[in-house]
């Protein structure tokens, strides 16, 4: 007897090489997904602004990394004793404007150079609720000021196409060859009511699929089915309910993998699992002639693939195996 109906995405007719430059914004699950690509040797970009919920703020940081817009210091606000802005996430606060601004612009620099070169976009939608403050302005996030001072609003799939193609066109003529994965964060936002929740994530996947069947060489990939469909199991969640899990999100990676990445990188990504688990192994004895014996045939195999595959950058590991 069946338990549970597996889930197998589709494959995608264009796949992720080795060689391919990822650009990922978005939401938490970005960065979850965005970890297990870079430990895999993926060239990667992560959330330039930090971690980023609602789509208006994905369009907008997207359109600022095109513009490559730098800020300034009326662009910023001060609360607590911290200057901040309300395109970035809190990690961008400093106690001084100078410092604040140091960050930010540093961080914009990197992001228009990176989708610039960008073979893909990894756009991950997380809620369709946005906080307003008084003149409007959507905010990336509320640095712990009052709620009072917000409005709360859900997007309509109209407001979410409109805001995001107007984006994505700016991004396409800025660079032609960039494939676009949207994919929606299956993290509920159980604080926006349970209702609230799965309304925010209906005007998002309706919003995607309408995007995918008006722009070329766009994708989808479904972590929120995978989660909300093929596990929905609270043992697949985090102490808080709300969070995927660590066995939930490997599995979403297992999917991904299949479905997203070119069969040469998988043939090499598990290769550099071999070497990322030696990397991570803690010797009984490090000055054992077999550890000592276990690092070199390590130190070996790192300098082979460095060779082999030039765009890889093994550089911690061949330091660390060689030390």
């Amino acid at each position: 007897m069946n338990f549970r109906l597996e889930y197998t995405p589709k494959s995608f007719e264009k796949k992720i090489q080795h060689q391919d430059r990822l650009f990922l914004i978005g939401s938490c699950f970005t960065e979850q997904i965005g970890s297990k690509l870079s430990a895999h040797k993926f060239r990667t970009i992560e959330n330039p602004n930090g971690i980023l919920f609602n789509p208006v703020s994905i369009a907008n940081a997207l359109s600022a990394y095109v513009s490559d817009k730098q800020y300034k210091e009326e662009d910023l606000f001060r609360q607590n004793d911290l200057w901040g802005s309300w395109d970035h996430h809190t990690r961008f606060s400093a106690l001084s404007n100078e410092g604040c601004l140091k960050k930010i612009n540093a961080s914009q620099l990197a992001a228009h150079q990176s989708l610039k070169n960008a073979d893909w976009l990894l756009l991950t939608l997380g809620s369709a609720f946005v906080y307003e403050l008084s003149d409007k302005r959507v905010v990336a996030n509320c640095h712990k000021v009052p709620t009072d001072k917000f409005t709360k609003r859900l997007l309509s799939t109209d407001e979410i196409i409109q805001k995001l193609k107007a984006s994505l066109s700016q991004v396409r003529k800025f660079n032609p060859g960039i494939n676009i994965i949207f994919t929606i964060s299956p993290v509920r936002h159980l604080r926006d009511g349970f209702v609230e929740n799965n309304r925010s994530k209906a005007n998002l996947i309706a919003a995607v699929h309408q995007l995918i069947n008006e722009l070329n060489d766009s994708f989808y990939f479904p972590s929120y089915e995978l989660i909300i469909d093929d596990l929905r199991d609270y043992r697949f969640f985090a102490e808080d309910m709300v969070h995927p899990n660590y066995a939930a999100t490997n599995y979403v990676w297992e999917k991904f993998i299949a479905a997203c990445i070119d069969e040469e990188a998988q043939k090499l990504m598990k290769e550099l699992s071999l070497i990322n688990a030696a990397k991570n192994h803690k010797p009984f004895n490090p000055e054992s002639l077999q550890h000592k014996a276990f690092l070199q045939t390590n130190l070996e195999k790192s300098i082979k693939l460095q060779k082999q595959y030039e765009y890889l950058d093994l550089k911690d590991e061949i330091d660390y195996f060689g030390a």
